[in-house]
């Protein structure tokens, strides 16, 4: 199934409304429990347009693991460097703040961490079972990066109690050289596919963006392959530039193009497929989990 291509004079402008950030007392509550507990949000760093629906929600995404990134992807606020070591406090102050905001489903997110022999597997791995323990209703979901394939990093991960594992495919093969260049394209579907094959039950999940330079075409292998990994659940949005010195917009996909490949994705047999401009792995993800029927029980052994 090949998808038409759309013209490029929606290079200019998205053809769809732009979201204001809205400073609601939820924001400013959510905003200064981080800052008590010493934690970071996602929604922050990655400078996020969600930002005001999910903390309004009393929703967050935390990432863990420190403010430094080893990696230099072309499309992330992040920045890259030498990061400090791990604080063996974060899990339980993250369980903490979980707790206190009472969310139902949590979303976990990190720097990558090549520098660590396992990526942070152990600290992940910490981190779940931390909130767990202290909120043991709250669902968890993990969005991690590929800790270099190391299947050891993934047999940690495994055997945590979380219930979806997430791992951004993030772009096309054709274009992972300039958007991934430190990631590879067939590393991250075979880590996909590992985590599945150890925990069956565990839903798995991946995204990819619009908007830097991907054909129709390569959209369409790339949700085929992720089908082939196993992956469950796709989100599909749109690529915003998060500072001057990233790769800019190559263009901006219409609603018509998010529908396509939403009506695709459910064609392939995803569980369940998200496609719109300001779809973000984690932005829905509490409400993806429910419409799943996620449950906080136990989802079966670790094999």
């Amino acid at each position: 199934m090949l998808l038409k291509s759309e013209s490029k004079n929606q290079r200019i402008r998205p053809p769809w409304p732009r979201k204001k950030l809205i400073f609601s007392k939820e924001l400013h509550d959510i905003k200064k429990l981080l800052r008590r507990h010493g934690l970071r949000s996602v929604c922050e760093d990655a400078k996020c347009p969600n930002i005001s629906e999910c903390f309004g929600r009393r929703e967050a995404t935390f990432i863990i693991m420190g403010d430094v990134c080893t990696r230099r992807c072309s499309f992330c606020a992040i920045p890259t460097g030498q990061p400090k070591p791990l604080d063996p406090e974060e899990p339980d102050r993250l369980a903490k703040g979980v707790a206190e905001i009472g969310l139902k489903h949590v979303v976990i997110t990190s720097v990558t961490r090549d520098d660590l022999d396992d990526g942070g597997a152990a600290h992940f791995a910490n981190c779940v079972t931390a909130i767990r323990k202290r909120s043991p209703k709250t669902t968890v979901e993990v969005l991690t990066s590929d800790f270099k394939g190391n299947i050891g990093s993934l047999h940690l991960l495994a055997k945590a109690d979380l219930q979806i594992f997430n791992h951004n495919l993030e772009t096309t093969l054709a274009l992972h050289p300039t958007v991934r260049p430190q990631a590879k394209y067939q590393r991250s579907l075979e880590v996909l596919a590992s985590f599945k094959k150890l925990r069956p039950s565990v839903l798995t999940k991946s995204g990819i963006m619009l908007g830097l330079g991907e054909t129709d075409e390569d959209v369409a292998q790339t949700l085929r392959d992720l089908r082939s990994a196993n992956v469950e659940i796709l989100t599909i949005g749109q690529y915003m530039q998060p500072k001057h010195e990233r790769t800019g917009v190559n263009r901006y996909a219409s609603l018509e193009r998010f529908k396509k490949f939403e009506t695709l994705g459910n064609d392939l047999g995803f569980r369940l497929t998200l496609s719109s401009p300001y779809v973000r792995s984690s932005f829905g993800a509490a409400k993806a989990a429910q419409l799943l029927g996620v449950s906080e029980s136990s989802n079966g052994e670790f094999l």
